[in-house]
C-alpha cells in the first residue's frame, strides 16, 4: 500500500519539473516562486519535523538547530570553494558552478527518499496515519520536482542533466517507501538529516535563488510569486495536519 501511494509522489514530482520547463520565458517568476517554495518547505515543513525528531540538546541548543546552521554554513563554504577553484583556472569567480546545482539537486533526491521512508513508516503505524503523511508528501512533491529541475538548470547544467535529476527525484520516494519493507531509520537520525538539509536549502533560497530572481526583474510580480510559494506550502502543511 505504501509503495502504491508513493507512486502519486512520483507523478506529482514529474508534474512539478514539467511546469518548471514550460515557463522559461518568465524565468524571474519561476525563480521567485521556487525561492518561496523552498523557504516554505524549510520553515514550515522540514525544520518543525527535524525539531520533533531530533530534540536532543547539545550545550543548550537542540541538535536539529545546530545541524540546520551547519548545513547553511556548509553550503556557503562549498560554493565559495568551488568558485575559488574556478577562479584559479581563469573562470569568473562569481559564475554559476554546475557542481553546486547537482549537489543541491542530489540533496533534494535524498529528501524525497526520506519522504518515501516517512510514508512507509507511517503505514506501519496505521493506514489513517499513512494516508495523512502521503497526502502531505504528494502535495509538496510538486514543489520538490519544480525546485530540482530549477536548481540543476540554474547553475548551468545541461537540460539532460536536469531531466536526469528530476527523474531520480521522482523515483526516490517510491524506493524510500519500498525500503521500509526491509528496515527502518531511527527517528533521531532522520531528524538530524532534515535539520542539515534544511540549512542547505535555506542558503540556496536566500543567497542564490531569490537574489537571481530579482536581479534582472525587480518586479512586484516576482515578489508576489515568492509569497505565493511560501503560502502554498503553508496551505499544504495545514491541510495535512
Amino acid at each position: 500500500m505504501a509503495v502504491f501511494v508513493a507512486l502519486g509522489a512520483f507523478l506529482m514530482t514529474l508534474a512539478g519539473g514539467w511546469t518548471a520547463q514550460r515557463v522559461t520565458d518568465r524565468r524571474h517568476l519561476v525563480l521567485g516562486l521556487a525561492g518561496g517554495l523552498m523557504l516554505g518547505v524549510v520553515g514550515l515543513d522540514l525544520l518543525p519535523e527535524a525539531l520533533e525528531a531530533a530534540d536532543h540538546e547539545v550545550f543548550g541548543v537542540p541538535e536539529a538547530l545546530l545541524l540546520f546552521v551547519a548545513g547553511f554554513l556548509l553550503a556557503h563554504l562549498g560554493e565559495r570553494l568551488l568558485a575559488a577553484r574556478r577562479a584559479a583556472h581563469g573562470a569568473d569567480e562569481h559564475a554559476r558552478t554546475p557542481e553546486v546545482g547537482l549537489t543541491a539537486a542530489a540533496a533534494m533526491v535524498g529528501h524525497s527518499a526520506m519522504d518515501g521512508v516517512a510514508i512507509g513508516a507511517a503505514f506501519q503505524v496505521g493506514e489513517g496515519m499513512g494516508l495523512a503523511v502521503a497526502l502531505a508528501v504528494i502535495a509538496h512533491d510538486f514543489a520538490d520536482g519544480f525546485n530540482t529541475y530549477t536548481l540543476t538548470s540554474l547553475y548551468g547544467n545541461a537540460r539532460r542533466r536536469a531531466l536526469a535529476m528530476l527523474g531520480a527525484d521522482a523515483v526516490a520516494p517510491v524506493l524510500g517507501a519500498a525500503s521500509t519493507l526491509l528496515f527502518t531509520i531511527p527517528e533521531q537520525a532522520l531528524g538530524a538529516y532534515l535539520g542539515l538539509f534544511g540549512g542547505v536549502l535555506l542558503y540556496l533560497a536566500a543567497a542564490e535563488i531569490l537574489p537571481e530572481a530579482h536581479h534582472a526583474h525587480p518586479a512586484r510580480s516576482t515578489l508576489l510569486c515568492t509569497i505565493a510559494g511560501a503560502g502554498f506550502i503553508w496551505l499544504v502543511v495545514g491541510l495535512a495536519e
